[in-house]
């Protein structure tokens, strides 16, 4: 069974939560690492550690939310063995696993909706890796 981390930084907060809601609606258990509220903070704090926490097995996953999703993507992909992926859309998502073996979504709260979100995390756990000609490039990175 996957364990899945969240984190966000305070622009990520309220769609964190949402997506803790969403979880929690589908018996996913989840472990939170940040932030508590909606107070300023900075962003690589918590992709960083995140990303500490899902390269310990590799069957961890995380989720990563903050404004546009890009500073956390870029924070998280320096870890070795993270594969962190900005999601926009369902094909994205879904090809950041099947094709990329991705460990970690980011979503940009100020740039995709809350059922948006909501079904892009829902895309990313449910699809698994394809493996096969994809695993020879993964080993590249």
């Amino acid at each position: 069974m996957k364990k899945i981390f969240i984190s966000s930084d305070h622009a990520g907060f309220k769609l964190k939560e949402d997506i803790k809601i969403s979880l929690k609606k589908k018996k996913l258990k989840f472990e939170d690492l940040g932030p508590i509220n909606d107070d300023r903070v900075d962003y690589p704090d918590y992709a960083h550690k995140l990303a500490k926490k899902v390269k310990i097995n590799k069957n961890n996953v995380g989720i990563l939310v903050c404004g546009s999703g890009t500073g956390m993507n870029i924070a998280a992909n320096k870890h070795k063995n993270i594969r962190a992926a900005q999601c926009f859309n369902a094909k994205s998502t879904k090809l950041s696993r099947l094709h990329n073996d991705a460990n970690i979504i980011t979503l940009g709260s100020r740039l995709i909706s809350k059922k948006n979100a909501l079904k892009f995390v829902g895309i990313f756990l449910k699809t698994d890796f394809d493996g096969g000609r994809h695993l020879k490039r993964i080993k590249k990175i």
